[in-house]
């Protein structure tokens, strides 16, 4: 079912490590970078909850309810990661980023609904973390790559300004690849479940509206939707706020960091920033399934908390250390707050929202996830340049002050109990497959 999150997530591998350096070799400045991603967050606002309002209402006897949503957003994503490296100069390589970004969110949103339809409430702690070991396995791939060919065609490069490396191509074509054919299968390959006779009389309704109320109705949804979130979902508000604004941070100044702390050209920067997201992805494909029972008997928030805490310890530790083999210790503790970020709090959204609002109800958690990294592509480049005196080492001690802040919010977080909390249990056939 999670094999389509393989090929998106190889995509968001190449934004996490390879987009910022590009812009760099295009001649963008440290500062600059904030607001340059400026597309991610953008986007994710806007598509993210209109295409889960919208899917929600949607239903094909033969595509189903989400899969239209992320095969068209596979598509747009594949397209952009072909053209992507050929990016003559920094603001079409910008623009490219806007077009990414827009089919990224349409395939990723209507696929964490896609695994709540599918799954009982008993599936579900088990689903979005094996989610989140797809996570891993395609940021993993998309880094892998990129450490390999910067290996075997990098080192005798030499660095021309306003000038790609070829190496670096190499991870964009087989991108656009795994992207289409991973989604393909998923489409090809897994059912969606029907919709109830009062959800499907619910949407053949909303396909006789007229074309304007039609239009409105996905925006009036979400409005809805957010006036009638659970308390629950507002405080993790407060959490994410902080979380992702750090996250941000860390993938747009790890390139520049290692320039300066380790003293590396632009490409051997990149291909050791790589290895960082290569050796996290690792330990969060590893430990993704193993939080799902700390979870049941620790308590979901605790679990979240103490990752969140990790990974605030792991930044912090990052400017310090001058070896290369040595910097990657920290990426463990990295590795255990990934898996519970991408896992965790999904499950305990996922358990206290109605069904039939599902999909618009993941959009705005997503929304959560894009609103801090908005605030950041604004607010960052001026706090960098002029409070943190264009430091990339101070930028990585600010994302650790932001995550354990954010930890401490966590620990604030009510958990909604289920029956099926109180005992793990593997099912491999049966109800919503």
């Amino acid at each position: 079912m999670n094999v389509g999150f393989l090929g998106i997530q190889y995509s968001f591998g190449l934004q996490q490590t390879a987009i910022n350096p590009i812009f760099l070799y295009l001649g963008a400045l440290g500062d600059m970078l904030p607001i340059l991603n400026l597309g991610r967050p953008v986007t994710g606002l806007l598509i993210q909850p209109l295409i889960g309002a919208i899917s929600d209402k949607t239903w094909s006897p033969r595509w189903g309810r989400r899969k239209p949503y992320f095969l068209i957003g596979a598509l747009m994503g594949s397209l952009c990661l072909f053209v992507f490296p050929h990016s003559p100069v920094l603001w079409l390589a910008v623009g490219l980023l806007w077009i990414l970004d827009v089919g990224n969110n349409m395939a990723m949103e209507p696929y964490r609904a896609f695994v709540g339809d599918k799954l009982p409430e008993k599936q579900l702690s088990l689903g979005y973390q094996m989610q989140s070991l797809f996570v891993g396995a395609g940021i993993l791939l998309a880094n892998g790559s990129i450490v390999l060919f910067q290996y075997l065609f990098g080192g005798e490069s030499v660095e021309q300004a306003g000038t790609i490396p070829q190496w670096l191509y190499y991870s964009f074509f087989i991108g656009a690849f795994l992207y289409l054919t991973t989604i393909l299968w998923s489409v090809l390959k897994i059912p969606e479940i029907p919709p109830s006779n009062q959800e499907l009389a619910e949407i053949n309704k909303n396909k006789l509206l007229p074309i304007g109320k039609k239009t409105a109705k996905p925006f009036y949804e979400i409005v809805e939707a957010i006036k009638d979130m659970p308390k629950f979902m507002r405080k993790i508000g407060a959490v994410y706020l902080f979380q992702w604004y750090a996250l941000f941070i860390y993938w747009q100044f790890t390139t520049p960091l290692f320039k300066q702390t380790l003293g590396f050209t632009t490409s051997e920067a990149v291909s050791q920033a790589a290895k960082m997201s290569l050796t996290y992805n690792i330990v969060t494909m590893l430990v993704a399934l193993a939080l799902v029972p700390l979870t049941l008997h620790f308590g979901k928030k605790k679990v979240y908390a103490l990752s969140l805490i990790g990974t605030a310890f792991a930044l912090f530790s990052i400017p310090y250390i001058t070896n290369p083999t040595l910097v990657l210790v920290p990426m463990v503790l990295f590795g255990i707050g990934w898996a519970a970020i991408m896992g965790i709090p999904y499950t305990m959204v996922s358990k206290i929202v109605p069904q039939e609002r599902r999909g618009v109800y993941m959009g705005i958690l997503n929304m959560m996830i894009v609103i801090p990294m908005f605030i950041q592509t604004l607010t960052f480049g001026p706090i960098y340049k002029y409070l943190l005196g264009d430091n990339a080492v101070n930028a990585m001690l600010f994302a650790g002050v932001f995550f354990a802040i954010s930890a401490l919010l966590a620990m604030r977080l009510k958990e909604t109990k289920s029956i099926y909390d109180t005992k793990y249990t593997f099912v491999t056939t049966g109800g919503g497959h």
